[in-house]
């Protein structure tokens, strides 16, 4: 009966997506290829695969290491011991190989996009396709930032995938995982769409990966996530398995970052990113509460730097960035992937929220500054630790500035881990002017939740965050 049961699962879903595809037309790509044999009527995805799998191809990378070698080894009474030959006057490399997956995405010009760590320090990269006709790639450029690398071929006869539109994935959406795990050789695995926008699995790189639970395992890397109309939406590239194989979680970046990388790559042989010169964290309803905003989405900016491109276009610490050249900002995370795609000299419209009022303010990102997300413990009890007083004659800013000084700040203490610092200008609490200790601590006695404090620093004026 279990075993029953399970058949008819799987037929009910497959007749799901047979009726899916029928329920809306197709793309004209696909108008003259069913997901169905005509001749037995049994839904089949073998049409699809037999049109998109040539484009998907295997890549073995050669690398040469140094091995390391014990210290003991160069003990002379060691070697003699153990009656060992003369130590070499060089060390003797030693060959690595690995393996990965690509994807061809134009076949005029033989270009192939995988994974920036399925290629990284190869000495010689080879590309199979599924014919098993052999080609020696040229690295044309990497991006660690995006894991995204492309190479070219110089072949005849080859097929290509054509780019689909990842900003148009809904959780939901069916999806094909086509590479070479385990180098068993090319594989075919299905879901859906688990997850859009997931981040937060390389703190240094800029991430927006689709999940889904089509089986990823190594060796996909660099392989294609594709939709039912046989459009490239994802590089896979990542997968969460604590077990050391598939669980169902599996990452991919979306074609639309990809395409963006590449173009970089075709024209710099690099990434050229343009930075607004910010640091931000997420948008918190504790944030939302403390700046008296209503709670929703967004980058809140901490910290502008002198003469970047963001003080220059008008941006202040406790401004809200909600959008990004009209597209909705969801997170830190998303504001920097945003602004990681575009190009130095770039303009972007940002949409900001300061004090309760909509702005829109206009910027041209520059080369070098910053875009990066606050981090830190943010859990602290008010401001233990610092010892406070008002701004006295003599101090750099008396006459020009109303606040309070941090005049001492305990190593360790809850303040010193918030971010505060000695010297700090405690200039508002909550968008609330103080001009002394006295103000301070009213201001405090009437804050529940988290502490947004603006403060001068030297030259810049930042804003703290604080629970």
């Amino acid at each position: 009966m279990p075993a029953l049961v399970s058949r008819l699962g799987h037929i009910l879903v497959a007749l799901c997506i047979v009726s899916l595809t029928f329920a809306a037309p197709v793309a004209s790509q696909t108008a003259d290829r069913p997901l169905f044999r005509s001749d037995s009527g049994l839904p089949t995805l073998a049409p699809l695969l037999a049109e998109v799998t040539p484009a998907v191809v295997n890549i073995s990378v050669e690398s040469r290491q140094t091995a390391e070698m014990n210290p003991l080894f160069n003990d002379p009474f060691f070697r003699r011991f153990f009656d060992m030959p003369p130590v070499p006057q060089q060390p003797t490399p030693r060959q690595q190989m690995s393996a990965g997956s690509g994807v061809i995405i134009d076949s005029e010009e033989g270009y192939v996009l995988t994974n920036h760590h399925v290629i990284e320090n190869g000495d010689r990269i080879v590309v199979t396709l599924k014919d098993r006709r052999q080609f020696d790639a040229e690295l044309i450029g990497s991006d660690p930032g995006t894991d995204i690398a492309l190479l070219q071929i110089e072949a005849e006869d080859i097929s290509a995938l054509e780019l689909g539109d990842s900003d148009s994935l809904l959780v939901g959406d069916y999806v094909l995982a086509i590479g070479n795990p385990f180098g068993l050789g090319q594989t075919v695995t299905s879901g859906i769409v688990s997850a859009l926008g997931r981040s937060g699995l390389n703190v240094d790189g800029y991430e927006d990966f689709i999940q889904t639970d089509a089986s990823i395992n190594p060796g996909n890397s660099g392989g294609a996530l594709i939709t039912l109309d046989g459009r490239l939406v994802g590089i896979n590239t990542a997968i969460i398995a604590p077990s050391g194989g598939n669980v169902g979680i599996g990452f991919a970046v979306p074609a639309n970052m990809a395409s963006a990388v590449m173009d970089q790559l075709i024209e710099y042989g690099e990434v050229r990113r343009g930075q607004l010169g910010v640091m931000i964290q997420d948008f918190t309803p504790d944030l939302a509460d403390a700046l008296g905003i209503e709670a929703g989405v967004g980058a809140v900016v901490t910290q502008v730097e002198p003469d970047s491109a963001a003080e220059e276009a008008g941006l202040q610490p406790g401004d809200l960035i909600v959008a990004v050249d009209g597209r909705p900002v969801a997170g830190s995370a998303d504001l920097r992937s945003q602004i990681g795609l575009k190009r130095i000299d770039s303009d972007v419209e940002l949409q900001v929220i300061r004090d309760g009022e909509e702005l829109t303010l206009s910027a041209t990102l520059r080369e070098g500054g910053l875009v990066a997300a606050a981090t830190g413990e943010r859990a602290f009890d008010r401001l233990s630790g610092a010892e406070l007083r008002d701004l006295q004659p003599g101090d750099p800013f008396y006459g020009n500035l109303s606040g309070v000084v941090v005049a001492r700040l305990d190593p360790g203490s809850r303040a010193a881990r918030s971010g505060l610092e000695a010297g700090d200008i405690i200039l508002a609490v909550n968008r609330v002017s103080v001009a002394s200790v006295a103000d301070l601590r009213q201001q405090l006695a009437q804050v529940d939740g988290a502490l947004a404090l603006t403060i001068q620093r030297g030259a810049a004026r930042i804003f703290l965050v604080m629970r």
